[in-house]
Formats: C-alpha cells, structure tokens, sequence
C-alpha cells in the first residue's frame, strides 16, 4: 500500500511538472506569472504536496523563480540580457557544429538525419512545442556527434533555456511563411556535418543563430516594443563573428 502511495503521488508530481512545463514553454503562462500552490492544488484536485515538487522540479529547470517572500511566478524573460545569451548560444552552437563535422561516426550521421526528419515532420504540424523540442534533439544529436560532453552540456542548458524566445521566433516565421527556411538550414548543417566540412559547418551554424536573433527582435518590436523599453537598439547590435 506504501509502495502504491508514492507511486501515485510520484506520478501526480510528474503530471503536474508537465502541464505547467508545456504551459510555460509556450507562454500560456505568461513571464512573471504568480504560481499560487493553494490555486494550483485545487486546479489539479491534488494536496499542496506534488504541487510543491512540480514547482522545486521547474525551478531545477530554469522555468520558475521562488521570490524571498517564498512566492513562485514563472521565470521572467530577461530581455536586456538577450545580447549576452546570443552571443553565448552562437559560440556553443559553432563549435560543437565545427566538431561534429571534424569528428562525427556513419551512426551519428544516422542520428542527426533521423531527428531532422523529426523536426521537418514537427514543423508540417505547426505544432510549437514539438517543433521547439525536436529542434532541441536535432542540435543535441549534433554536439553528441563532437565527442565532448562538457560542450554538450553547456549547448543543451543553453537551448532549454531559449525555448521561450523560441516560440515566438516560430510564432514570427509562421507568420510570415518563412518556416521553411528552418528545414533548409538543417539540411545543410547535416550535408556540411556529412561532407565534414569544418568551415562551412561553422559559418551555417553562425548564420543559423543570426536567423535566430534576426526574428526573435523581428517579433518583439512587432508586438512588445510600443508597450515597453526592451532595449532593442541595444539588442540590434549585436554581432555574431
């Protein structure tokens, strides 16, 4: 009976963790966005137990921020920090992309291919969440293939941590019918990766990122910049080489 309590209890921390994940992720819960244990408990119809550990879990995640109050909102997105984040996200993205090239298997070649079919199918859905997700394991299969688990790790915190800017760069593209170009430049980073061009793999990958800042400050001063001051001159500037 012991055994089955915390098995439920487990598994209804886990169902909450992934509702309120998916929720953030794809800012149906805003930035800033008060979590109440109390409100949440009663919408999930659970004690304020696994709620707690669904929110320690998304905190561990980089999703939510507990105040010295003891309250939780959703982790702000920190837009003056943007410049910073980019310019951290092209270096990983580059070398990681320079290494595979230089050092990837037959098998891993097998891998990227396989999740870059994923992403393509992700994209013909139009679903966000899966498309920002496969994205994720496309770049991912790419750094295992350079053989350097330190700069994967790195890559991957850093791309968990962009899957908000993400959405709205994907809101942006599809807006504009440029999804397409998404799939494209996978290609190609697999074919340089493929033909284990270094150079050209690290300029795809550099270009890749600018395509990704390009948008996501396409997106904000479309839809944020009259409201608020996000520093976008600032953010304009920022140079990828």
């Amino acid at each position: 009976m012991e055994i089955d309590t915390k098995r439920t209890k487990g598994s209804s921390s886990r169902n909450v963790y992934d509702a309120l994940r998916t929720e953030i992720l794809e800012l149906k819960l805003p930035p800033g966005q008060l979590l109440d244990e109390t409100s949440l408990a009663d919408r999930f119809e659970l004690s304020r137990s696994p709620i707690r550990e669904a929110l320690i879990r998304l905190a561990a995640d980089n999703l939510v921020v507990t105040l010295p109050n003891r309250s939780t909102i959703v982790a702000p997105l920190e837009i003056s920090a943007f410049p910073k984040y980019v310019e951290a996200l092209s270096i990983a993205q580059r070398i990681c992309t320079r290494l595979a090239a230089e050092l990837r298997s037959e098998q891993d070649l097998l891998i990227i291919a396989k999740r870059q079919k994923q992403f393509e199918a992700a994209v013909r859905s139009g679903d966000h969440l899966a498309m920002s997700e496969t994205n994720k394991n496309f770049h991912l299969a790419i750094a295992e293939a350079g053989r350097n688990p330190y700069l994967t790790a790195f890559y991957d915190r850093l791309l968990d941590e962009g899957r908000r800017m993400l959405h709205l760069h994907f809101e942006y593209l599809e807006r504009t019918n440029d999804g397409y170009l998404l799939t494209d430049e996978h290609s190609q980073l697999l074919e340089a990766i493929r033909d284990q061009d270094v150079e050209l793999a690290d300029r795809l990958a550099m270009d890749h990122t600018r395509q990704f800042r390009d948008n996501f400050l396409h997106f904000m001063k479309e839809n944020y910049a009259s409201d608020m001051n996000l520093g976008l001159d600032m953010l304009s500037g920022i140079a990828l080489s």
